[in-house]
């Protein structure tokens, strides 16, 4: 029986081996789709088209060293609306798309391969602001900028606060800076990257009132040799210290 067991355990562990060897197949390609939302990936032309090497950002520069050093084939198209191209990944082998939340709803209806970097709600203040807050309630006291439409916006007026809300983003970083509000509630890191191109650096994170990590999300068929080897890539970025330069690169 012990011979037997010990037999078992050394084939299943050939078979093991065996998956982790296997190859992607030299012509499988990943059709990745994406949207702008800086500084994470944009088209270069401020448009809601673009393909290839008119796309940047953080993760698409990531994605591409990651794509690169895997060996794997793959096209790159931006477009808009979002439910699209999110929808399209859903339902389409080979097909992926980024960046988007790890969510409990959507763990089983995709493969993932990341973290590629995080999208906190924060509260930022001037550099040389002295608020102290706790907690979100607490800021019911001060003006609070927001985007109008946002998810961020919509959360601050759900918990009760009463956002001076902007068209753009990009106003309430000039708005902070001039002192028409006195807390920009915005994502990190897309509101420093938004600062930056206002010529604002410097800003102080008052709160982070919610958190939430990025991935890419690929179609369940996608096969997974693909994924192992796709996160293996971004593993090694990321301890190489690549991802940080990136980061840095943008902010």
């Amino acid at each position: 029986m012990r011979k037997l067991l010990k037999r078992s355990l050394a084939v299943a562990s050939l078979a093991l081996a065996g998956l982790a060897q296997a190859e992607v197949p030299a012509d499988y390609k990943v059709i990745l789709l994406t949207e702008n939302f800086p500084p994470y990936n944009m088209a270069i032309n401020g448009k809601n088209f673009a393909q290839e090497d008119n796309i940047d950002g953080i993760a698409v520069d990531i994605i591409r060293e990651m794509f690169k050093r895997a060996g794997i084939e793959y096209s790159m198209t931006l477009r808009f609306p979002w439910e699209r191209i999110y929808k399209l990944a859903l339902e389409k082998p080979g097909y992926g798309v980024f960046v988007t939340a790890r969510l409990p709803e959507r763990e089983e209806q995709f493969k993932w391969v990341g973290p590629i970097g995080p999208d906190d709600w924060v509260l930022l203040g001037r550099a040389d602001s002295n608020i102290r807050l706790n907690s979100l309630a607490e800021a019911a006291s001060y003006q609070v900028g927001a985007y109008k439409g946002d998810a961020i916006s919509e959360h601050l007026l759900e918990q009760g606060l009463q956002p001076v809300l902007a068209l753009r983003d990009q106003l309430n970083a000039q708005k902070l800076q001039s002192g028409q509000i006195d807390l920009w509630a915005t994502g990190d890191p897309a509101g420093r990257y938004l600062a930056k191109q206002e010529g604002i650096s410097g800003l102080k994170t008052i709160l982070r009132f919610d958190s939430a990590e990025l991935y890419l999300a690929l179609n369940r068929e996608v096969p997974d040799e693909v994924v192992s080897k796709l996160q293996a890539e971004l593993d090694k970025l990321r301890e190489e210290g690549f991802v940080d330069d990136i980061v840095n690169n943008y902010l």
